[in-house]
C-alpha cells in the first residue's frame, strides 16, 4: 500500500511539548487520520515520534523536515515509518533510497520532478504547493509526467482540499490546519478528533 493511499489528508504537526504527542496521535488516529507526519523543527520532535510509536498502535508516525542522512538515521531510530523532506539534493535521494523506510521526497519544478523520477521515485511531495503553483501547476504537470503522483503540502486549507484531491496525479495532502497551535496548548483532543474527522471525509 502507497503512502499516498492511506489517507486523504497527512496531518503536518509541529510538536513543541512532548506531553502533548501522545494524546494528540491519539485524536487524529480516532478521527481516521492514521497517518501522521512530525516535523523536525522542535527540540521535542524526536522523542514525540518515539512516543508515538510506541504507545498509539493505530498511528503510522513518520518525520518531516527531513534534510540530511543524520536526520533521517535520527528519525528512523526514533521510530519513524517514513520520511519527508521539502526539497530532494541529490545526496539526500541517494540516503532516502538507503533508508530502509518509505519516503516521499520534496518537488517543486517540473526538472525536480523528472530528476527523482529518472531515479525510479515516482511517489513525491509537492512543495511548497500554493506557493509553486497550486492547483494550476499540478494540472499542468499531470500531462507530460502522468506516472507521477503527489501529496501537495503548503498552505493548502480545507476549502481547497478537495480540489487537489480530485486531480489525477494527488493521492493525498499535508495539511497544518487539524491541530491548531491554540487546541494543543489546551488539550482540547476532541477539537482535533473533530477536525480529523471532517478531513478523513474529503475524499472525492
Amino acid at each position: 500500500m502507497s503512502l499516498l493511499d492511506l489517507a486523504p489528508v497527512v496531518p503536518v504537526v509541529v510538536i513543541d511539548d512532548v506531553e502533548t504527542a501522545v494524546p494528540l496521535a491519539r485524536a487524529l488516529v480516532a478521527g481516521g487520520l492514521p497517518v501522521i507526519e512530525v516535523t523536525l523543527r522542535t527540540a521535542a520532535a524526536l522523542e514525540s515520534i518515539a512516543r508515538i510509536a510506541a504507545e498509539v498502535p493505530g498511528a503510522v508516525i513518520g518525520a518531516g523536515t527531513i534534510r540530511s542522512a543524520a536526520d533521517i538515521a535520527a528519525a528512523v531510530g526514533a521510530g519513524s515509518k517514513f520520511l519527508v523532506s521539502p526539497g530532494t539534493t541529490p545526496a539526500l535521494a541517494e540516503a532516502l533510497l538507503g533508508s530502509g523506510v518509505p519516503f516521499l521526497p520534496g518537488a517543486a519544478t517540473a526538472s525536480e520532478v523528472m530528476a527523482l523520477a529518472e531515479r525510479g521515485l515516482k511517489e513525491l511531495k509537492f512543495f511548497p504547493a500554493e506557493a509553486a503553483g497550486g492547483l494550476p501547476y499540478l494540472k499542468s504537470l499531470a500531462g507530460p509526467l502522468p506516472d507521477v503522483r503527489f501529496c501537495p503540502t503548503g498552505g493548502i486549507k480545507p476549502a481547497t482540499a478537495p480540489d487537489y484531491l480530485a486531480l489525477p496525479n494527488v493521492g493525498c495532502v499535508g495539511g497544518t490546519w487539524l491541530t491548531p497551535a491554540d487546541a494543543l496548548a489546551t488539550g482540547d483532543w476532541a477539537r482535533v478528533e473533530k477536525l480529523a474527522a471532517e478531513a478523513a471525509a474529503l475524499r472525492p
